[in-house]
């Protein structure tokens, strides 16, 4: 279940719908890792947060096929290196394990009922996704 939202326009202007992908992606972990790094340092400290086995972890579904490809594997390309140092600081994070990207169709993306209007069926599955039901 979400525990932090958040809805805004990008403050730059993405020169593709990769980029644009991308900045979201780097947007929602500034948001996601001080959440980690806080439930992992609470774990540290000895609170009994989870059970012994259960992993920290954050696991990313992006319908864009670039920006998934750009994620996992960093280097600089030529049409991108622009934007490497401004959004790509999750970067450590991926190789680590604390995150992890992971392919989804645009059908199944359950993100697009906070972002665009939908028919009501597919508004409600992704509602009900989204919420754990």
């Amino acid at each position: 279940m979400p525990i932090c939202w958040k809805s805004q326009l990008q403050q730059e202007i993405a020169l593709s719908s990769t980029e644009s992908e991308i900045t979201g992606l780097s947007y929602a972990l500034r948001e996601a890792l001080p959440i980690i790094e806080l439930l992992r340092e609470i774990k540290e400290h000895g609170f009994n947060i989870c059970p012994e086995k259960a992993k920290i972890h954050c696991k990313i579904l992006e319908d864009n096929s670039g920006a998934v490809e750009i994620a996992r594997f960093p280097k600089a390309r030529p049409r991108t290196k622009h934007i490497n140092n401004r959004l790509f600081h999750f970067y450590h994070h991926v190789e680590r394990g604390d995150v992890s990207i992971h392919q989804i169709s645009s059908k199944d993306q359950p993100a697009d009922f906070l972002t665009k209007p939908l028919p009501e069926v597919d508004f409600v599955r992704h509602r009900k996704a989204i919420m754990g039901w």
